[in-house]
């Protein structure tokens, strides 16, 4: 007998707090150091790769550590190494998505006193352009919303394919927005991509891009971030839809869904609700490893949007895990060098969506 939608997400759900339960002691270890370094990762444009590069490695050697005295020593050269890290004195600013006391959200979210969440309650959502050389022309411009909490998800799959498409010749935005689950609704998390994506248009001239060229790539929860923005806000569907009281301002005269999705390993979880109703769903590009557990999302997605007509492009990787974009930036954890391969595969569906 088939298994009902309730319970193939019970079951999802259990599995996820099983997997929470093995590393939550870990976890409130290293929680308060890990907390006052997320700033750190999400604004990476501002500092020495190399130097993020070596915490965020630290970072990863404390949540594989079973010994707990070592684990704790550990975190002591983190927080020491995390103080030592300053600013480039020639940082870029980041740009802030929304005007002063306008953030429009149905999340209740007002206390983070466990460290549960990387963001809290005050955080303001934020963009860092990161643009090619001024004598290359732009074939086009590309929004980036890494994954899980952010953090340090933003620092590699967020900042190193940012790099990794400025090396092919594309303006790019790296978007710090609300996290999609974590804790805010889908609504919130797809409200601020969808600003960027607007800020992108409304700044075309100055970024030398056709208006009609601007993409989004999303991570993990960035891609269920990616697909909420095509849900939410793509075809005639307006900001005020969802909030009643938000007064639209000059971005939103500009269309907030992208002309091309590339989601990589991120498809929308097996049952969950999406409503197609005045969806105009662009041309998407999946790239997804063979070991992902979230490839059994895609087998239930692919065949929904096939049915909605679709243009799907799929790349799968053999041996290849979870989490693997832009890991080319931590030297030592760049084991499965074919995942790079959605880099130029990408561009070449980016290339080819935006003729249309």
């Amino acid at each position: 007998m088939a298994k009902t939608q309730e319970e193939i997400e019970a079951e999802r759900v259990a599995a996820w707090k099983a997997a929470m339960a093995v590393t939550e002691e870990r976890r409130k270890d290293f929680a308060p150091a890990l907390h006052k370094a997320v700033p750190m990762y999400e604004n990476a444009p501002c500092y020495d790769t190399e130097e993020l590069a070596a915490l965020q490695r630290l970072g990863a050697a404390i949540m594989d550590t079973e010994d707990r005295s070592r684990r704790l020593e550990l975190i002591r050269q983190f927080e020491d190494l995390r103080d030592s890290i300053k600013m480039l004195p020639d940082h870029p600013e980041a740009v802030q998505l929304w005007p002063d006391g306008v953030l429009p959200s149905i999340t209740d979210y007002t206390d983070n006193t466990s460290l549960r969440w990387n963001h809290d309650p005050g955080f303001r959502p934020f963009l860092y352009e990161l643009l090619v050389p001024e004598d290359v022309t732009p074939k086009g411009l590309v929004v980036f919303c890494a994954g899980g909490d952010h953090g340090a998800a933003m620092f590699h799959e967020g900042y190193g394919s940012c790099l990794d498409f400025i090396e092919m010749g594309y303006q790019t935005i790296l978007v710090g927005n609300r996290t999609n689950a974590c804790p805010w609704k889908g609504q919130d998390a797809a409200a601020d991509v969808s600003r960027a994506i607007r800020y992108a248009r409304a700044n075309a001239e100055r970024l030398r891009i056709d208006p009609d060229k601007v993409a989004l790539a999303g991570f993990s929860n960035g891609g269920i971030t990616g697909e909420n923005v095509i849900q939410y806000f793509s075809g005639e569907k307006k900001m005020t839809d969802i909030y009643k009281d938000y007064q639209p301002d000059g971005l939103d005269e500009y269309c907030g869904a992208p002309d091309a999705f590339m989601c990589v390993y991120g498809p929308r979880y097996e049952a969950a609700p999406f409503s197609w109703d005045g969806v105009v769903y662009p041309p998407v590009f999946f790239a997804i490893g063979r070991e992902d557990g979230a490839i059994d999302n895609f087998n239930y997605v692919y065949p929904d949007l096939v049915a909605h007509n679709v243009k799907v492009e799929i790349h799968t990787f053999a041996g290849t895990p979870h989490g693997q974009a832009g890991v080319k930036l931590l030297d030592g954890y760049y084991k499965y060098p074919n995942f790079q391969m959605w880099v130029p595969l990408a561009d070449y569906f980016l290339q080819d969506a935006f003729k249309d």
